[in-house]
């Protein structure tokens, strides 16, 4: 057994807060109840996508720019290969929503059974621009 095959499978995500480096409050990262999901894959690629529960409805004509920002403010993609370095997740990043996360995401993480948390490491809320530290928290699908 390798490993990173710890990791592998569809994680469902249960919570992702935010913490403020500087006033040390506690938020939803995108609101209650997000929808998202990470996937880890024996190849050692890997794949997140995130959406706000309560995103704008559907609608028949083209999205204003003010919609077009929001629904891209509620929301998180990316697609990279991933290793394991003792309790960090590494996340090399090919693409993403925000290309500010090109590169390495170096994550802490633990594992217990069927629940994954990744937390810990200090990231710029890309729509503050605040210093926060993520906690994500998942359900193996």
């Amino acid at each position: 057994m390798s490993e990173q095959s710890v990791l592998i499978g569809s994680w469902c995500m249960d919570a992702w807060t935010r913490t403020s480096i500087t006033t040390g409050e506690t938020t939803d990262a995108l609101g209650p109840s997000p929808i998202g999901y990470i996937a880890y894959h024996r190849d050692g690629r890997m794949m997140a996508t995130v959406f706000r529960r309560e995103r704008l409805p559907p609608k028949g004509e083209g999205w204003t720019m003010e919609e077009k920002a929001q629904l891209f403010d509620d929301m998180l993609a990316y697609v990279a290969s991933y290793t394991l370095e003792e309790d960090r997740v590494v996340h090399h990043v090919d693409g993403s929503w925000n290309p500010n996360w090109q590169g390495l995401l170096s994550r802490p993480f633990t594992l217990n059974g069927d629940r994954l948390v990744i937390s810990g490491a200090p990231g710029i809320d890309p729509i503050t621009g605040e210093e926060v530290v993520y906690r994500m928290e998942f359900t193996k699908a």
